[in-house]
């Protein structure tokens, strides 16, 4: 009865449906070799079989047979004298197994053998894991919320694998109570020490491309792709879809009659604006198309010799007054957004400058330049257009103090009345 416990514990695996027979008892061997060879110092000479349909487990030391007196090694050498106790007619040089029970090793060394055979198995179990999300990152991926914390949910999929949805990784709007199914994709997976981590995004461009391809049957045929995603999770993001059959249209058939189709996709991510676009090879035409709602009177691109934080160029796009505010958005959104999709970073002119006005760049030994991005953002770029907006207006815009805002208009005014 001495392998019992030992039994035992295998016996609480061999029915896991994460490891197969041939592996558990490749495990349970390997730990009875490391304990011999403990005990021993080496376990080469000895032979393991294992049954665990009966619990039987045997072990058998092969040693062999030398006259008495002349054992150098009695992990592989036996006296003759103790091998006729083994068998009468054993003869010197022969071969002797003698059977090894487990109460020879010690009754601390078998619970060190228990423990060491239940960690190799978890040990393999989280290896299995790691390799099985490893292969679905960057995939869609569903589980159920366990426990939420303050700076993440924690979530587990039907196996019970625990998977992880950092605050980093939510949408702003996000919401979940312990039950609730949640989507996002598998953003990374490590190993930290024996366990996995498991990392789900919601936020990711590639969720987004990922829903697509569910929701919309043409993008999960393959007939329409998608070229590209910018985002800014819960708030807006822009999509270039593409088709090589010229009878679909590619951006009708994304949103759908009255926006059907893209609808779920929109509530998946707590309502963001998503802006479908046609993608196109023509650069001029890609930018102008991504600035959209704005319209663009001209663009002159200038390429970089070398990217410069993944941008291929720079473009200066000349704009009508009215045009402006659209091509930036509320807070520079829109023109971030243009600037991601098309890998180029995007400076806003107005066409028809009047003479008489500046542009705020001018300004920058006067009024910080921080200060200046403020109005950029709201599509205010010259002197003109920051003085004909009231005080009031900008306070609501801009997250600027009121104090500044005079200042600001105080330094313009003094430019023209020189």
């Amino acid at each position: 009865m001495e392998n019992l416990a030992l039994i035992e514990s295998f016996s609480e695996f061999k029915d896991n449906k994460s490891i197969d027979r041939v592996t558990l008892m490749a495990i349970l061997e390997e730990v009875l070799r490391a304990a011999l060879k403990r005990k021993f110092g080496s376990d080469a000479n000895f032979d393991i079989i294992i049954n665990p349909d009966k619990g039987d487990l045997e072990i058998w030391r092969n040693r062999v047979v030398v006259a008495d007196g002349e054992v150098e090694d009695d992990n592989e050498e036996i006296e003759l004298s103790e091998a006729v106790k083994i068998e009468p007619d054993f003869e010197i040089g022969e071969d002797v197994s003698e059977e090894v029970k487990l109460g020879d090793l010690g009754r601390r060394s078998i619970l060190a053998l228990r423990q060491n055979l239940i960690s190799k198995i978890h040990e393999h179990d989280s290896t299995n894991v790691f390799k099985q999300f490893k292969e679905l990152e960057g995939e869609l991926f569903s589980a159920e919320v366990h426990h939420v914390r303050h700076n993440a949910i924690i979530l587990l999929d039907d196996e019970g694998n625990e998977i992880v949805l950092p605050k980093s990784e939510q949408i702003r709007s996000d919401f979940f109570r312990k039950g609730d199914a949640v989507r996002g994709v598998i953003k990374s997976v490590e190993l930290r020490g024996n366990k996995p981590s498991i990392i789900l995004s919601r936020t990711s461009p590639e969720f987004l491309n990922k829903l697509f391809e569910q929701e919309i049957p043409e993008v999960f045929d393959g007939l329409i792709t998608v070229e590209g995603v910018a985002r800014v999770p819960g708030e807006k993001a822009k999509v270039a879809v593409d088709s090589y059959d010229d009878r679909i249209d590619p951006v009708g058939a994304c949103v759908g009659v009255k926006g059907s189709r893209i609808h779920g996709i929109v509530r998946e991510l707590g309502n963001e604006n998503i802006d479908v676009i046609n993608f196109t090879k023509n650069e001029q035409l890609y930018i102008a198309r991504a600035l959209s709602p704005a319209k663009v009177t001209s663009m002159d691109i200038e390429m970089y010799e070398e990217a410069k934080k993944g941008k291929k160029g720079r473009v200066n796009v000349l704009l009508k007054p009215e045009e402006v505010s659209k091509a930036i958005g509320r807070g520079g959104v829109n023109i971030r957004l243009a600037s991601d999709l098309t890998g180029y970073d995007i400076d806003v002119q107005r066409d028809g400058l009047e003479e008489e006005d500046v542009e705020l760049t001018e300004f920058v030994d006067e009024i910080e330049s921080w200060i200046i991005q403020e109005f950029k953002n709201i599509g205010l770029d010259t002197a003109r257009s920051v003085l004909e907006t009231s005080v009031e207006e900008l306070v609501k815009r801009t997250d600027l103090e009121e104090e500044t805002i005079i200042d600001v208009q105080r330094i313009l005014k003094e430019e023209f009345e020189e």
